[in-house]
């Protein structure tokens, strides 16, 4: 695997990963900006403008882009994040330049005609009327928000119904001014990718871009507390967030290994007690979640309205029990899950391509894998007991509740329990 990496004049990154013996490759723009770039007036404008990067440009309609991806067998697509906004393609070796002259036609010739606004707009209200329908995905948006209150960070990526159903051309074409100069954009390609092909083609089609600065998001700040909703549902939904680092603090591997020991597989000590020992659920993981200057350990679970109030006491009382012995053998065990799951996930061209541009984003390079095994390695057993006791009783924390919680203890007294 060779990684290379080129800026153009104007600011505009590109990096590159050939991946011997592919035929196929992955490739795309990350651009630097997210649902945390918007101002309160904006919140869901980023993830609208993803929406309309497919429906049309001054050259080639809505059914013409999707055409010539998906004639030579590939397909495109973007998502947005609270950090980034990407638009990719996977395609065969040969049609990487159509994959690449498609996706920067969509973003810099963008028609933002007002009938297909109209209608993203109507997809967009029924997307968000599909999340709050589903109880294990709205918890999550409640739970951020209750984390990082009054901050951009904090604010769901969809937005709310009210603001998204008033945005306008205006609004779209400002948020593409503000955020997509050309030093947010990095062009990242991984698999059967010729790396001078593509910084030439690059050149040709974004060199002439003028770099125009940026304001950069706001810092966030965990503050933390609970939001509790009932809701007659099937089950009791339960979602705790405790502040853990962002991806460039030095214990980012030490938050990662812990999370996967306390709840991060079915050997994990959150499945072992409260699924398979106790039977309080057939749901419960925890996670890690990084951002740039913050981060969360993320413990989510579902059960009945009659053992929520169990559920949640004997998940504190696993995390304080993790910090007084959680062994050498499962921080060994959740060591190897990751560095498994990583190197398994970049088998794949779309993965690597991916990795490369959050890394150039985050680092201004992309460390190798064996730099990022060796940091996994040089965790130590003490660090992530350390790091436990520090989540179990000191890290600020929140809750989020939702369905038949009125049985489910309040945010004092699970401040309490993790005190006592």
């Amino acid at each position: 695997m060779t990684v290379q990496t080129a800026t153009l004049p104007n600011g505009f990154r590109v990096v590159t990963e050939h991946m011997p013996g592919l035929k196929s490759a992955a490739l795309g723009i990350w651009v630097s900006a997210g649902g945390r770039h918007e101002r309160p007036e904006q919140n869901g404008v980023a993830h609208f403008l993803e929406h309309m990067a497919f429906k049309g440009t001054a050259t080639r309609s809505a059914l013409r882009i999707a055409e010539e991806i998906e004639d030579v067998g590939g397909y495109i697509n973007a998502y947005t994040s609270r950090e980034v906004t990407a638009y990719y393609a996977r395609v065969l070796e040969a049609d990487t330049g159509l994959a690449l002259e498609v996706i920067a036609d969509i973003l810099r010739n963008p028609l933002f005609d007002e009938r297909e606004i109209e209608t993203e707009r109507h997809v967009i209200l029924q997307e968000i009327g599909q999340a709050l329908d589903t109880p294990d995905d709205i918890i999550f948006d409640w739970l951020q928000e209750t984390c990082y209150p009054e901050q951009p960070i904090g604010r769901a990526i969809l937005g709310e119904a009210g603001r998204v159903g008033g945005f306008g051309r205006t609004d779209l074409a400002a948020f593409v001014e503000e955020h997509y100069g050309p030093d947010q954009l990095i062009l990242s390609a991984a698999g059967a990718v010729d790396y001078d092909r593509l910084v030439a083609q690059a050149e040709a089609l974004f060199g002439d871009m003028r770099p125009r600065g940026h304001a950069e998001a706001l810092p966030a700040t965990f503050r933390g507390g609970e939001v509790r909703r009932e809701k007659r549902l099937e089950q009791a939904h339960l979602a705790l967030a405790f502040e853990a680092p962002g991806y460039r603090a030095p214990d980012f591997y030490t938050a990662q290994i812990y999370s996967t020991a306390l709840g991060g597989g079915m050997s994990s000590r959150l499945f072992q007690e409260i699924r398979e020992t106790r039977g309080l659920c057939y749901t419960i993981f925890a996670q890690s979640g990084a951002y740039a200057d913050t981060g969360t350990t993320t413990i989510y679970a579902g059960t009945s309205a009659e053992e929520i109030g169990e559920l949640t006491s004997i998940t504190i009382d696993e995390m304080k029990r993790a910090a007084d012995d959680l062994g050498a053998d499962e921080i060994a065990r959740a060591r190897a899950q990751m560095k498994a799951g990583l190197l398994m996930g970049l088998e794949s061209p779309s993965a690597r391509a991916e990795r490369a541009a959050r890394m150039i984003q985050i680092w201004g390079k992309v460390p190798s894998i064996e730099d990022t095994v060796a940091r996994l390695d040089a965790v130590t057993d003490a660090d992530v007991r350390a790091f436990a006791e520090a989540q179990a009783s000191a890290a600020p924390a929140a809750m989020a509740l939702y369905g038949p919680v009125s049985g489910a203890p309040d945010f004092a007294s699970l401040t309490a329990r993790r005190a006592a």
